[in-house]
């Protein structure tokens, strides 16, 4: 019989804030290939789409760990998820509209 997993692996709020950090890692990677193209061709879109990943993805996780462990509401961290994925689009946004 196989062993059965403690029940808080697999709890909504722990399988919620491991899909958020499996997000931010791989959001990452992809933010670290994107400054590794602006490093290599020096194009500053490049440097605003990294950016912008990484505030999508990290900086989401970030704020709403960081609102959350601080003890903040849901409203509180529903605003600061909120304005950090607002500042990583017009990130990526002014990579594509750059030029």
């Amino acid at each position: 019989m196989p062993p059965v997993p403690p029940v808080g692996l697999l709890s909504p709020d722990a399988v919620a804030w491991g899909t958020r950090a499996l997000t931010a890692v791989v959001g990452l990677f992809v933010s670290a290939l994107a400054y590794r193209g602006f490093r290599r061709n020096d194009a500053p879109r490049m440097r605003w789409l990294a950016v912008g990943i990484g505030l999508v993805t990290a900086g989401s996780f970030l704020a709403v760990s960081v609102a959350a462990e601080a003890g903040a509401g849901a409203g509180v961290v529903l605003v600061a998820r909120g304005l950090v994925t607002v500042a990583g689009l017009c990130a990526v946004l002014v990579a594509l509209l750059r030029d």
